[in-house]
C-alpha cells in the first residue's frame, strides 16, 4: 500500500512537526508525495527540519495556544491552496504529583494539547466546510486518555478531550467529507519522549519488559500508521482512536500510574523542573 504516490497531490499540515513524532510523520508524508507544512514555537528547530529536507518541507512558527496566531498561519497556508490533511500532534506534558502542579502548569498543557487541537481543527474545518472540500484530520492521543493516569493528569484530561472532539466531529462533519481519526501511541523513544521523563535507567527497562512485545514502538511504525489513516485508502475509517502500544494497555490502566510505588521522595523533588513541550 505504501507506494511513493500514496499521498500525491495532498497538502498536509503537522503541528509540533519540528521534533519527534511530528518530524517523523513529516518526512514520511513527504516521501509518499505530499506537500508538507509543519509548525511549532521554536524557529531554530523548524529551520533545521527545512534544511534537512532540502527546502522540501515548509514551516511556519506558531503557538497553537493562540487562536489568532493559528488563524493567521492557516490563512497564509491557504493562499497556496487548501489543505487536505491535518495532523494535530503538538503536545506538552509534565511528570509530577498533581498537588505540586501550579494552575499555569495545567493551563500550559491544556492550552497546547486540547485548545491547540481545537484552534487548528476549527480554523481548517470552517474553510473546508465553506468550500465543500474533503479532508482528513488525525489527532495524536494517548493510551491513558480513556482511563486517566496518575502523575500526568493535565495531559490525561487534555487527551480525553481530544478523543471526545475526534469522535464528535467524525459524526458532525463526516457527511460533509471530513474524516476524523486518532492514534493513541504507547512509549516511543524520541526527543522528550516517555523514556526521557524517567529519572532512572532501570525504569525504562521496567517499562520495556512490561510490554507484551518486550520493546518500545518506533517513529517509523507510527508514521506508517498515520500515513495510512490520512490517505484515501482509509476512506471508510472515521471516528476511530487506534491504539498502537504493543498491547501494553491491556495489562492495566494508566501508563504512568506505577511510578507511585517506584519513585522515592528525592526523585520526585528532582523531577519538579522537568517538562516536555513540542
Amino acid at each position: 500500500m505504501f507506494t511513493n504516490d500514496l499521498l500525491s497531490g495532498k497538502r498536509a499540515l503537522i503541528t509540533g512537526g519540528g521534533t519527534g513524532l511530528g518530524k517523523g510523520m513529516a518526512r514520511r508524508f513527504l516521501g509518499l508525495g505530499a506537500t508538507v507544512y509543519i509548525c511549532g514555537r521554536r524557529e531554530d528547530v523548524l529551520k533545521q527540519v527545512i534544511e534537512e529536507s532540502g527546502g522540501a518541507i515548509h514551516a511556519r512558527p506558531c503557538d497553537v495556544r493562540d487562536a489568532q496566531a493559528v488563524e493567521e498561519m492557516i490563512e497564509v497556508i491557504w493562499k497556496d491552496g487548501p489543505l487536505d490533511i491535518l495532523v494535530n500532534n503538538a503536545a506538552g506534558n509534565f511528570l509530577a504529583r498533581t498537588e505540586e502542579l501550579s494552575p499555569r502548569a495545567f493551563e500550559s498543557v491544556i492550552g497546547i494539547v486540547l485548545l491547540g487541537t481545537i484552534h487548528v481543527t476549527t480554523a481548517c474545518g470552517r474553510r473546508w466546510l465553506a468550500a465543500s472540500h474533503p479532508a482528513s484530520v488525525l489527532n495524536i492521543s494517548a493510551t491513558y486518555a480513556p482511563s486517566g493516569s496518575a502523575y500526568v493528569v493535565p495531559s490525561a484530561v487534555s487527551k480525553a478531550g481530544v478523543n471526545a472532539l475526534t469522535r464528535s466531529l467524525a459524526v458532525e462533519w463526516g457527511n460533509r467529507g471530513i474524516r476524523m481519526n486518532g492514534i493513541a501511541p504507547g512509549p516511543i523513544p524520541t526527543e522528550g519522549a516517555f523514556s526521557r521523563l524517567l529519572p532512572r535507567p532501570e525504569l525504562e527497562k521496567f517499562a520495556r519488559e512490561r510490554n507484551p512485545l518486550r520493546r518500545f514502538g518506533t517513529v517509523e511504525e507510527l508514521a506508517d500508521l498515520a500515513a495510512f489513516l490520512v490517505s484515501d485508502r482509509a476512506g471508510y475509517i472515521n471516528g476511530e482512536i487506534i491504539t498502537m502500544d504493543g498491547g501494553e494497555w491491556l495489562q492495566g490502566a494508566g501508563e504512568f500510574t506505577a511510578l507511585g510505588r517506584l519513585l522515592n521522595e528525592e526523585e520526585w523533588q528532582a523531577m519538579k523542573p522537568r517538562k516536555r513541550q513540542s
